[in-house]
């Protein structure tokens, strides 16, 4: 078990994350037979060949990140607001919420195309972009090894580097596939069951189900999902709570509104009466390190790996 201090200082983009979670498209995670630099388009039939990515406008954190990690971060003049590494990325201009995009903000930067995770939106807004001839490229998302190196392969493949795209993807492939190896060794009788805790409002707890990064991520660190008996994130009941018998409860580390002390969440009756709360095992880590989905994952792997089960 693991417990990060928090900032005394209340972070704007933490309503932004809880929002980007509590939304992300719930798309099963499949296996993937090869990477042919797909990108599925906005629209397809105006989309030229080879976009003019010279001023781009990324949206999704995983996304952005991708950029930087191909050395490309130059062609960026502005991101979303859940875009927030590395820091660098925070110095751009923000053209706002990856699901409530303006898209009055995103044409006033005057870009030459945008590509975004999965999602992003909402539709009217993309009309309005379709209908000023601005490309508008999609990231598939899923949550496994293989979705992350299609996200690669499809950001590469758009800013056309493919000699970066191939290191990048070897590199975090070899790192993604050290880091499972690693958990799958664990025999399943000693795996233990955690619970993701998204929020905790007026008494009501949201937590993960499965087709989620929370559910992904647990999995791929050798552990259970407590409550998978339904897909997305949903408020449980404390009967639901209670059943599961979570021996870890996980959460996202942060202030603001939505932020949950660990008295508080201890103090909530059905929580009280789990395995995770007579052990105290409450684990936070970085909301984007931790359900981003990108080039840092085997990172994200290892830390609630250690913060799990020691090490």
């Amino acid at each position: 078990m693991t417990m990060f201090k928090n900032f005394k200082r209340i972070r704007p983009w933490e309503i932004a994350l809880t929002m980007a979670v509590m939304t992300l498209p719930l798309v099963p995670a499949s296996p993937i037979a090869g990477y042919g630099g797909f990108v599925r388009h906005a629209y397809a039939a105006e989309t030229p060949k080879k976009l003019d990515t010279t001023r781009l406008v990324s949206i999704g954190g995983d996304v952005t990140e991708i950029v930087y990690a191909l050395g490309e971060e130059k062609r960026l003049i502005a991101r979303d607001s859940t875009s927030l590494y590395p820091k660098e990325a925070t110095k751009l201009p923000d053209v706002g919420y990856m699901r409530a995009l303006s898209p009055e903000g995103i044409l006033a930067v005057n870009p030459t195309a945008i590509i975004a995770v999965e999602g992003s939106g909402p539709p009217e807004a993309l009309a309005v972009l379709r209908n000023a001839s601005l490309p508008f490229e999609t990231v598939p998302q899923t949550y496994d090894r293989d979705g992350i190196l299609k996200k690669i392969d499809v950001v590469g493949s758009l800013l056309g580097v493919p000699e970066k795209t191939k290191a990048l993807e070897d590199k975090v492939a070899a790192d993604l596939d050290a880091a499972i190896g690693d958990s799958a060794k664990r025999p399943e009788a000693e795996r233990k069951r955690v619970l993701f805790v998204l929020s905790n409002q007026n008494g009501k707890i949201l937590a993960s189900g499965s087709n989620t990064a929370a559910d992904g991520i647990i999995k791929l660190s050798g552990s259970i999902n407590a409550i998978g008996g339904f897909s997305g994130y949903k408020s449980v009941t404390d009967e639901a709570i209670i059943e599961a018998k979570p021996d870890a409860i996980l959460i996202m580390d942060r202030e603001g509104p939505l932020s949950m002390s660990n008295e508080d969440l201890l103090k909530q009756p059905a929580i009280s009466l789990t395995p995770a709360a007579s052990r105290k095992a409450i684990i936070r880590m970085d909301g984007l390190h931790l359900l981003g989905f990108g080039p840092r994952t085997a990172s994200a792997i290892r830390e609630l790996n250690a913060a799990i089960y020691g090490g």
